[in-house]
């Protein structure tokens, strides 16, 4: 399948063993692709707050960008596939303060929502006139209610308060742990001079890998693809090759694409990717 998309889009920016990424806005490259490939789509777009690495529009524009770019990976994705989108907040002003961003393209999003996940963390910015913030929220879709993938017994939580808790003189509890819920705690990636995390990189908005490998364990199988349109650091590729997944980025930002093929190669050094997890994909 990489083969056919390298065929469409041409010589990647990285190109590693079952990985390619592309320095192109993810919206008019998916438009070059004709036929759906993907298993699961893993992201978080710019949030229109003004980052750096963004430029902030107006709001009926970002709206209409975000539903044009969604759109796309409806098209793309196979009838099994999944879609895990990652969307903050920002201000309406004389509306909200911190309106949830998926709020206003609930009508806009043709996939299936199945639920919202929580991703609760311990630091953050410090409320002074409201709540100090604490969480991220991932809206998990599928393209088909009936016929999606989930796979449970790959994500448990082996923390059991009481696993050997019996009923009716049976285990009552699942012996490789229980279901993880719709919160999940996980540290953010933080930065600083005494505190940053090892996996920090330049990107100001990055994900810890624990958090994208839930998702992909959950909603993919082995071999599959998995595609990330704002692939940013590259956490998504990371984390999808280190559980023999296929992948296939976009990234607008060229100091990015580097970013993340340094930290692929970085990777595929320290994992010594082996020869069988590269015949898995031939």
């Amino acid at each position: 399948m990489l083969a056919n998309i390298k065929n469409k889009l041409g010589k990647a920016y990285y190109e590693a063993p079952n990985c390619l990424i592309y320095n192109l806005d993810s919206l008019e490259a998916m438009k070059h692709i004709e036929f759906p490939f993907v298993h699961l789509t893993v992201t978080s777009p710019p949030y229109n707050i003004g980052k750096a690495y963004e430029e902030k529009l107006p709001l009926h524009i970002y709206l209409d960008w975000c539903e044009k770019w969604i759109a796309e990976v409806y098209r793309l994705t196979l009838a099994s596939g999944a879609f895990w989108l990652n969307l903050g907040y920002f201000s309406i002003p004389a509306k909200a303060k911190a309106i949830p961003i998926p709020y206003l393209l609930w009508e806009k999003i043709p996939f299936f929502l199945i639920q919202e996940i929580v991703w609760n963390y311990g630091a953050g910015v410090a409320g002074k006139f409201f709540f100090s913030p604490r969480n991220e929220k991932f809206l998990w879709y599928v393209k088909n209610e009936e016929y999606y993938i989930f796979n449970l017994d790959e994500i448990r939580d082996t923390n059991v308060k009481y696993p050997n808790q019996k009923k009716n003189g049976k285990i009552k509890n699942n012996p490789l742990g229980k279901n993880p819920s719709d919160v999940w705690q996980f540290p953010k990636v933080t930065s600083g001079k005494n505190r940053s995390s090892k996996e920090r990189t330049s990107h100001p908005a990055q994900f810890p890998e624990a958090v994208i490998k839930r998702i992909i364990k959950a909603s993919s199988d082995r071999c599959h693809l998995v595609f990330d349109p704002f692939m940013g650091s590259g956490t998504t590729a990371v984390a999808a090759l280190d559980l023999e997944r296929a992948v296939l980025g976009f990234e607008i930002n060229s100091g990015y694409c580097k970013t993340a093929a340094d930290r692929i190669e970085n990777f595929l050094i320290k994992s010594e990717y082996s020869t069988e997890q590269i015949a898995l994909f031939q």
